[in-house]
C-alpha cells in the first residue's frame, strides 16, 4: 500500500449523453469536452437502436427521447461537427444495429481526413443481453451473433484499436442479477462470441482479438461486494482467456472495464441521496488498483425524475475530477491486496459464478440458456423488490427516513430538462430531405449488395459501409436484415405458474378471487409494454405479483404497438389494462391508446400506467382517462395489486 513515484493516468471521464437531435446533442458534446471530459459515451434513441427510421409507425413519440437519432449519414455528421475523430474515444451504446451505426462513424472520419486505423473507442454490440434486460434486439441470436462476430473480424484488419464488442453486465444488474449472476452471464456471453469469432480470425490473431473484447459493467450500492465482484471479474477472465483459449500473454488476458454506476437505485423521493449513492459506487470501480476501471461514466442525480440538465451532468463529473485529481488515490498500489475479508469475499464470489457457468455451458452456452437466464433474472428481480417492501434491505427516503424538507433542487421552472416538443418533427422533416436529395440508384444498388452478404455469408461490415456512403437510412439498413433473418421475440421471464412466493399475499388473494366469482371468471389484468423501450423489468414485475395474487395475466413482452395492445384487450376480454413506458413517450403512447379503447368500446376497462412519469404529465394523463399512474416512488407491489382490483370492482364491467 505504499506511494508510488509515479502517479497513474486517470481513467476516461464520460458522459453518457445524446437527446433531441444530432444538432444538439453535437453541442452537449462539445461542451461537456470543454469541461474536461476525455471521452464520448454516446446514447442514440430508440428507433436507432433497433433499426427504424424517425418516421417509422413504431417510432411515433419516440424520437429523440433517451438519446439521439441518427437516420443517415447527414445526422452522423451532424453529430461529430467539428469533433476531430482520430483524437478521440468514442463509446457508443448501440447493439442490433452496431454495425450500422459503426459503418456510419468510419464514413465521417474518412470524410474528416482521419486515419481509420487510428479510430480508437467502442461498440457495446451486446445482443444476449438485449434478450435478457434491454430489449433493443432485432434478429435471432445465430444471426445476431454472426454480425457481432462480423464486425469484430472487420476491426481485426482495419481499426486495430478499436473494441469491437463490449460485454455488457450492465443491464443485467438493473434487471436484478445478483452479484454471481452478473458475473456467469457476462463472461458466458463473452465466451460465445469468442468461440463464434475463432473461427472468423486467423489464429495468430486470435489472442489480440481477445484482447480486444471489452467489458461493461455496474456497480451498485453494496460497495464492498462490488469491489469484491470487480477482483473476481479479473480474476475469472485471467482463467478463462488462459485456460479455454491457451492465451498466454497477460496483456491480452487483462480484464479491461468501462463502467456507468447503478441506475436501478436511483430514487424519485429524496433525489438528493442519489448524488451520495452515485459516488460510493464509483468508489467501488476506483478504490482497487488491479481492478480498476478504464472509464467511468455516472449517471445525474435527478435521472429518475427525468432528463438531465447539462449542469447535472456537469455535476457528475467534477465528481470523477475531485476524486482523480484532488485526492492521493492514483498515488498508491492496490489497497486491498492481501486483506483477508476481501480474499473471502472474492472467492466466494468466483465460486458461484463458475458454479452458474458450468450450468450455462452444459446447457450448450449462453445462446441455448436464454431462456434460463431470463427467468431466473425475473425471479432475482422479484426477490430484490420482496425484500424493499419487508423493509429487509433499507432504501433511504424510500422505505425507511420518509420524512422530508423541500429539495430546493427540485423546484422551480426548468429543474429538469424537457425534450424539445419539436425535435421529432425537426428530425422527419430532415429525414425526408435526405430521401430526396441522394441518388435513388446508388441507394437500390448498396442495399441489394448488403442483401447478398447477407445471404452468402460475407462479412456485413464492407456492404454496410457502402450503404452509408450511397445514403441509405436506418430503417432501410434494418429492413434488409429483418428480411435477410427474420425477426425475434425473446422470452418474458414470465411463467404463467405462480411461484411459491405467497408470504403477506393472503388478503391480497381472498380480495382477488371474491371480485373473480363476483366477475363469473378470474380477474383478467393485461400487461403491456407500448413502443420501442425495451426496460421490461417493471411489467414483468407487475405481471408476476399479479399472477401469484390470483390474477389471471397477458403479457406478450416488449414492443407492442397501441392497436396490438387494444386488440389483444378485446380479444383476451381483460378487465384491467397495464402499460409500462419508461422512455419519455407515455403522453403519445397513452393517448393513442385511450383514443383506440374507445373507438373499440373498451372505454369501461380501467387503464393504468406505470414509468418515469413527472406530476405535471401524471395530471394531464389523468385527464385523458388513466384510471391510475405509479412511479418509482410506488414500489409496494402489493398496494397497487390491491388498487387493481379496487379500480375493476368499480368499473362497470365488474357490475355486469
Amino acid at each position: 500500500m505504499t506511494a508510488q513515484t509515479k502517479r497513474d493516468a486517470p481513467w476516461l471521464f464520460r458522459t453518457y449523453a445524446g437527446h433531441s437531435t444530432a444538432k444538439a446533442s453535437n453541442a452537449l458534446y462539445r461542451n461537456n469536452l470543454s469541461k474536461g471530459q476525455t471521452g464520448l459515451s454516446v446514447a442514440f434513441d430508440l428507433p436507432t437502436q433497433t433499426g427504424y427510421d424517425s418516421d417509422h409507425q413504431l417510432a411515433k413519440g419516440e424520437v429523440g427521447k433517451v438519446g439521439v437519432p441518427v437516420a443517415h449519414l447527414g445526422d452522423m455528421r451532424a453529430l461529430f461537427d467539428a469533433i476531430p475523430l482520430e483524437q478521440m474515444n468514442t463509446s457508443m451504446t448501440i447493439n442490433a444495429t452496431a454495425p450500422w451505426l459503426l459503418a456510419l462513424y468510419i464514413a465521417v472520419a474518412e470524410e474528416q481526413g482521419a486515419d481509420v486505423a487510428a479510430l480508437n473507442g467502442t461498440v457495446q454490440n451486446d445482443l444476449i443481453k438485449e434478450y435478457l434486460s434491454r430489449g433493443t434486439y432485432i434478429c435471432p441470436p445465430k444471426p445476431s451473433l454472426r454480425m457481432i462476430t462480423d464486425v469484430a473480424a472487420y476491426t481485426r484488419e482495419y481499426l486495430p484499436k478499436w473494441n469491437p464488442m463490449n460485454v455488457c453486465s450492465y443491464h443485467l444488474q438493473e434487471a436484478g442479477a445478483t452479484p454471481e449472476q452478473e458475473l456467469a452471464f457476462a463472461l458466458a456471453t463473452a465466451c460465445a462470441v469468442l468461440d463464434d469469432l475463432k473461427t472468423k480470425v486467423p489464429a495468430a490473431d486470435f489472442p489480440n482479438m481477445v484482447g480486444r473484447i471489452s467489458f461493461f459493467v455496474n456497480a451498485g450500492i453494496r460497495f464492498v461486494t462490488e469491489l469484491c465482484k470487480m477482483r473476481a471479474f479479473v480474476d475469472l477472465w485471467d482463467e478463462i482467456t488462459e485456460h479455454r483459449y491457451g492465451i498466454t500473454d497477460a496483456k491480452y488476458r487483462r480484464f479491461r472495464y468501462g463502467v456507468q454506476v447503478n441506475s436501478l437505485g436511483l430514487t424519485e423521493p429524496q433525489p438528493e441521496n442519489n448524488v451520495y449513492r452515485i459516488l460510493i459506487e464509483m468508489l467501488a470501480v476506483t478504490l482497487s488498483k488491479n481492478a480498476r476501471a478504464r472509464a467511468v461514466q455516472l449517471p445525474a442525480w435527478n435521472e429518475a425524475l427525468g432528463l438531465p440538465r447539462p449542469w447535472d451532468q456537469q455535476w457528475s463529473l467534477r465528481m470523477q475530477q475531485i476524486l482523480a485529481y484532488e485526492t492521493d488515490l492514483l498515488e498508491y498500489d492496490d489497497l486491498f491486496d492481501g486483506n483477508p475479508a476481501i480474499d473471502r469475499k472474492v472467492q466466494a464470489l468466483k465460486d458461484g459464478a463458475r458454479a452458474e457457468l458450468a450450468q450455462i455451458d452444459a446447457m450448450g452456452g449462453a445462446v441455448a440458456a436464454i431462456d434460463y437466464m431470463k427467468g431466473r433474472l425475473v425471479e432475482a428481480n422479484a426477490d430484490r423488490i420482496a425484500r424493499i417492501e419487508s423493509q429487509e434491505t433499507t432504501v433511504v427516503g424510500v422505505n425507511r427516513f420518509t420524512s422530508t424538507e423541500p429539495s430546493p433542487l427540485t423546484t422551480g421552472d426548468g429543474s429538469i430538462m424537457a425534450a424539445d416538443p419539436e425535435a421529432e418533427a425537426d428530425q422527419i422533416a430532415r429525414l425526408h430531405s435526405w430521401r430526396k436529395a441522394r441518388d435513388a440508384g446508388a441507394v437500390t444498388e448498396a442495399l441489394a449488395a448488403l442483401a447478398q452478404a447477407c445471404a452468402d455469408g460475407s462479412n456485413v461490415m464492407p456492404a454496410s459501409i457502402a450503404c452509408a456512403k450511397a445514403g441509405v437510412t436506418t430503417g432501410e439498413w434494418g429492413a434488409v436484415v429483418r428480411r435477410a433473418f427474420g425477426e425475434y421475440r425473446a422470452p418474458t421471464g414470465v411463467s404463467r405458474n405462480p411461484s411459491n412466493r405467497t408470504e403477506g399475499l393472503e388478503p391480497i388473494r381472498e380480495a382477488v378471487a371474491t371480485l373473480s366469482s363476483k366477475l363469473g371468471r378470474p380477474l383478467k389484468f393485461l400487461v403491456g409494454k407500448p413502443g420501442l423501450d425495451g426496460h421490461s423489468n417493471g411489467a414483468e414485475q407487475i405481471a408476476a405479483r399479479a399472477r401469484d395474487c390470483g390474477m389471471e395475466i397477458h403479457y406478450e413482452g416488449i414492443r407492442l404497438t397501441p392497436a396490438e395492445i387494444v386488440a389483444a384487450a378485446q380479444d383476451q376480454a381483460a378487465h384491467v389494462v397495464g402499460l409500462s413506458i419508461l422512455s419519455g413517450s407515455h403522453i403519445p403512447l397513452i393517448t393513442e391508446t385511450l383514443e383506440r379503447m374507445r373507438a373499440a368500446g373498451l372505454s369501461h376497462i380501467p387503464l393504468v400506467v406505470g414509468g418515469i412519469i413527472p406530476e405535471a404529465d401524471a395530471t394531464q394523463l389523468r385527464a385523458l382517462g388513466v384510471a391510475a399512474v405509479y412511479t418509482p416512488k410506488d414500489f409496494e407491489l402489493n398496494r397497487i395489486m390491491l388498487d387493481i382490483v379496487g379500480l375493476v370492482d368499480a368499473a362497470p364491467v365488474a357490475a355486469e
